[in-house]
């Protein structure tokens, strides 16, 4: 009876040291386990990181990108502003050449219609200077003095006048002298008489007056 006690107690010992031996050894797996786990697994910051470093690049591309688009947009309005601007340029220029061309052939045609309306006013001079002295009381005369002060007025108006000539000291670019006349009292270069009239369209010399000046 005791032997089987005594049998008893030591399988029991037996059994508590093999049980602590596994539940040591199964301590031990399992702390090697969680270790070897622990090695492998990365922290969860590490792994938040991580995570951040992998979006970024595909985040500042992504800004690049957008950003790039944006620059080309903004290269693309710059470089329509600037033609529009250049265009905007080159039409005033050619406004302004286009009136600057319209007024010189204004004035072109404006002298040539006063060139060919100066031998009429010539024509006028020549008939009433003829008239004598008992006939400038006839209507008729009368009449063409009329319409003759009414052309010159209207020639006035339009810009047109007369060079000034006898008395004046010659001046080549108004007067054409084709006789000289030796007067000392006079003076030298003075214009003495005028054959036929000159006549200026806005500061334009349109015909030299015909004169003879006095050396």
């Amino acid at each position: 009876m005791k032997d089987r006690q005594d049998k008893s107690q030591e399988e029991i010992v037996k059994e508590a040291v093999k049980e602590a031996k596994e539940a040591a050894g199964k301590a031990s797996c399992e702390d090697a386990e969680k270790e070897r786990q622990a090695d492998c697994q990365e922290p969860e910051g590490a792994s938040e990181e991580k995570g951040q470093d992998a979006a970024d690049p595909r985040q500042t591309s992504d800004e690049e990108e957008k950003k790039g688009k944006k620059d080309k947009k903004d290269e693309k309005i710059e470089e329509l502003t600037d033609r529009v601007t250049r265009q905007m340029a080159e039409f005033d220029n050619f406004r302004k050449r286009t009136e600057k061309e319209k007024a010189q052939m204004y004035e072109i045609g404006a002298r040539d219609i006063v060139e060919k309306i100066l031998p009429v006013v010539d024509n006028f001079e020549r008939g009433l200077s003829a008239v004598k002295e008992e006939e400038k009381d006839q209507p008729f005369v009368q009449g063409m003095e009329m319409i003759y002060k009414q052309m010159m007025t209207t020639l006035s108006e339009a810009g047109v006048e007369v060079i000034a000539a006898v008395g004046e000291a010659f001046d080549p670019n108004l007067h054409n002298a084709v006789m000289h006349v030796e007067d000392e009292e006079q003076g030298e270069n003075v214009v003495v008489e005028e054959f036929q009239k000159g006549y200026k369209y806005r500061e334009t010399v349109i015909r030299h007056s015909m004169v003879k000046v006095a050396n």
